[in-house]
């Protein structure tokens, strides 16, 4: 099987890409690539597409950090996104925000959506990890204030933001490909005091889990 592993940026997974390079990127006799897509939805959309032109993975990783919507996910833990939804684009009328469904300008069971979410359909197969499952809203502008944070808690329940997740669900998912997007929170959505931030800690965390995902397929 061939595994690719994708991020935002090398900084997030430079352990794994070591431990990948150790072993001659073959591990339990998978080849493994890795891909850079740089910051953001059209950065990653763009570069994943181009990639899968050039080779097909049988599987593919995603791998970062992010910020917590929930107390019950401190910085530092890692988590596994069930399912995606763009939290930024639509409108905002009369403190009521509305996306591209309750505009009518999406089905919300449109393919590959499913009820106006991008699901991972094989969550399953990941649950011998023993990580939680949550949802994630993927956005262009860190959400700041707590309006809108509460917006989109109120609305859709997340528990997890990144500026790359549902442009990655939405690639796999049109291209049939089974995936894996994974998280490690360094932060809380809002909290700009960086000083309270956890990168260094989140990311030995994201990258320990990625090993053992590896050493484990």
């Amino acid at each position: 099987m061939h595994i690719l592993l994708t991020a935002a940026t090398t900084f997030e997974i430079q352990p794994v890409i070591d431990f990948l390079q150790q072993h001659g990127n073959v591990v339990q006799g998978h080849t493994t690539e890795v891909l850079i897509t740089g910051v953001g939805m059209m950065h990653t959309t763009y570069r994943l597409t181009s990639h899968l032109q050039q080779r097909r993975p049988a599987l593919m990783l995603q791998a970062g950090i992010g910020g917590s919507f929930s107390p019950s996910l401190a910085p530092g833990k890692v988590v596994l996104v069930e399912r995606e939804i763009t939290g930024d684009l639509g409108v905002e009328e009369g403190h009521v925000f509305k996306d591209m469904v309750d505009m009518g300008f999406l089905g919300a069971d449109q393919p590959p959506y499913t009820s106006k979410w991008l699901n991972n359909p094989d969550t399953h197969r990941w649950k011998a990890t023993g990580l939680p499952f949550v949802p994630g809203s993927t956005i262009n502008e860190i959400t700041t204030k707590a309006e809108r944070i509460a917006q989109l808690q109120q609305k859709y329940a997340v528990a997890v933001e990144s500026m790359e997740g549902a442009a990655f669900h939405y690639v796999a998912l049109q291209e049939h490909i089974p995936f894996l997007q994974v998280r490690a929170i360094s932060n809380y959505v809002g909290e700009r005091d960086k000083t309270k931030w956890k990168i260094k800690e989140a990311i030995t965390a994201l990258n320990e889990q990625l090993i053992n995902i590896f050493k484990t397929l």
